[in-house]
């Protein structure tokens, strides 16, 4: 919860925009400003307080008890225009706390944490639980200095500026080892642990049989991501409580899908029991995994519960990332964060030098030119296969005749995929002309370099007799000269001559360019590859110099 704090009529009309905007979020605070803070303090995890930082310092003085304890805090000044972290800038949250509140209120945010401040991810803010010289390694990172990523279990981080050899360390690892002096371990949720109970297992049997099992393997409880089980096992108390106090989910299974699962142990018990000749071994290996403990048993006599633990692959994570049409203020906040996110970028090389300087210092950067989307898309997909997290980007929206097509045809359930939607051509164009898109629409590409020219006769001709508004991307080049003629063609044949044309080129770029002619007046000679073509259907009009279709078919009785 966020709970918010404010002294006067400007804050609190900040304030309360905050609190509309997230209302499942914010908890606002009333009455004096000083109990206000206090109350909020204590209650919740994040403050916004629309007060000066001097004031804010003297009231939370009393009340910090440390980076590991305390609520992520940012103050906004009182004209709204800085949106400062002011506490708890990685532990707490603020940090981000301070772009959201900026994006919001159209405040600057002002990070002053040396890791943000110099395009690095805090060791601290990765989601992972971490161990060890935090401060030391990052000081080392932010100051050049070798240091060495160790990835004992690979797993999807964002980019560090790390080297093959080092004298700090930074070793992702489930394994239960202490950290050295300049070392930080990371611990990803690599490890599932298998269990079984009888009706009525204490927790506390099942807690001691997991740290056993742990222990013995010489594993980091740290790592464990969640406890599997049977279905017909999914409300037993002790299992229950169990998860809670270890903080992972109980993930349950039906008895046949476990009962398909290969197992070194099978027994006669848990078969007759549940329908399952295995519960532990089966509920930790059913979505695959290397077994590192086998099914044991737990020390009580009679033994109530089994537990096994195996680690599971690691998911490499795939965003297929929307670039927009070419400005920058139409990148999405989303997109930026992906590519923020990415360990490996994967892109055409003109696409990366738009976005080069959002990148991490770090970023694996794989680009080629034009021709080599399918190479472009297998290789992202393998990166993400090997445990990468991968931006995988493209012009407007990537699922609009961009890479998600080729890159989810090569991608299978073994990574994840995230798709980040950008504002495609069509749409830019459209806002550029006015409204032509205000009714249906379609987008056809007349490139026929992997589409046969009959099937994109075909629909350009069900548009057309369909009265649609019609958006042509690659509508010509020096290769490609007849495509687009023929296409005007086939719609003439159903539409007025001075039907609305809309043309422009390179659609929110420096040099963009626009024009509204009509069907009949359009020279096909004056359009290229960076051209977006669209066509009104028969209610479309050219109103002030703009094109504008209907969102119904009455349209305004023409004067008389």
């Amino acid at each position: 919860m966020i709970g918010l704090i404010s002294a006067t009529a400007a804050g609190t009309a900040a304030r309360d925009r905050l609190a509309d905007a997230w209302p499942d979020r914010t908890r606002v605070y009333e009455g004096p400003v000083g109990d206000a803070v206090r109350t909020a303090f204590g209650e919740c995890e994040q403050l916004v307080c629309f007060l000066a930082t001097g004031a804010v310092v003297r009231l939370l003085a009393p009340l910090l008890d440390g980076k590991a304890s305390d609520p992520g805090v940012v103050c906004v000044d009182e004209g709204g225009r800085f949106a400062v972290s002011l506490l708890g800038g990685h532990g707490g949250g603020a940090n981000e706390l301070a772009h959201e509140v900026g994006r919001l209120l159209g405040a600057q945010p002002v990070v002053t944490t040396a890791t943000d401040a110099a395009g690095l991810p805090g060791l601290d803010t990765l989601g992972l639980p971490f161990e060890g010289s935090v401060a030391t390694v990052s000081r080392a990172l932010l100051d050049g200095e070798p240091v060495a990523l160790e990835a004992e279990v690979p797993w999807p981080l964002p980019a560090l500026p790390t080297s093959p050899r080092g004298s700090y360390t930074i070793r992702l690892t489930d394994r239960a080892v202490v950290p050295g002096e300049r070392e930080v371990l990371l611990r990803p949720p690599s490890l599932v642990v298998g269990v079984g109970a009888s009706k009525g297992a204490p927790a506390e049997e099942v807690l001691e049989l997991i740290g056993d099992a742990l222990r013995d393997a010489g594993l980091s409880l740290a790592s464990v991501a969640e406890l599997a089980t049977v279905d017909a096992k999914s409300d037993e108390p002790g299992l229950v409580a169990a998860a809670e106090r270890l903080g992972v989910p109980l993930v349950t299974y039906p008895a046949g899908e476990l009962a398909r699962v290969e197992v070194p142990n099978p027994s006669e018990a848990p078969l007759a029991a549940v329908g399952t000749p295995s519960v532990a071994e089966a509920a930790a290996l059913v979505r695959g995994g290397e077994l590192l403990v086998p099914k044991r048993k737990s020390g009580a006599r009679p033994a109530m519960a089994t537990c096994a633990v195996v680690r599971r692959p690691a998911r490499g994570r795939l965003a297929v990332v929307g670039l927009g049409p070419g400005a920058r203020d139409l990148l999405t906040p989303r997109a930026e964060a992906e590519l923020r996110r990415a360990s490996v970028l994967v892109g055409l090389d003109q696409y990366v030098d738009q976005i080069r300087d959002l990148l991490r210092p770090g970023t694996r950067i794989l680009e080629s030119g034009l021709g080599a989307e399918e190479e472009r898309a297998r290789t992202a997909v393998a990166e993400a296969r090997a445990g990468h997290a991968v931006a995988l980007i493209g012009s407007g929206d990537a699922g609009v005749y961009a890479m998600a097509s080729p890159a989810l045809a090569e991608a299978s359930d073994d990574i994840d995929v995230i798709g980040v939607p950008g504002v495609t051509a069509a749409l830019a164009a459209g806002a550029i002309l006015g409204a032509p898109l205000g009714h249906d629409h379609v987008s056809i590409s007349l490139s026929d370099l992997h589409t046969p020219w009959e099937v994109i006769e075909r629909r350009v001709r069900a548009a057309a007799e369909a009265d649609i508004v019609v958006t042509f991307y690659n509508p010509r080049s020096r290769g490609r000269d007849w495509q687009l003629p023929k296409a005007l063609a086939i719609l003439a044949e159903h539409r007025e001559p001075a039907t609305p044309v809309g043309v422009v080129r390179n659609a929110s770029r420096p040099d963009e360019s626009s024009r509204v002619t009509t069907l009949a007046a359009l020279d096909p000679a004056t359009v290229d590859m960076m051209t977006v073509v669209t066509v009104g259907n028969t209610a479309t009009r050219n109103i002030a110099g703009r094109m504008v279709t209907p969102r119904g078919y009455r349209w305004q009785e023409e004067p008389k």
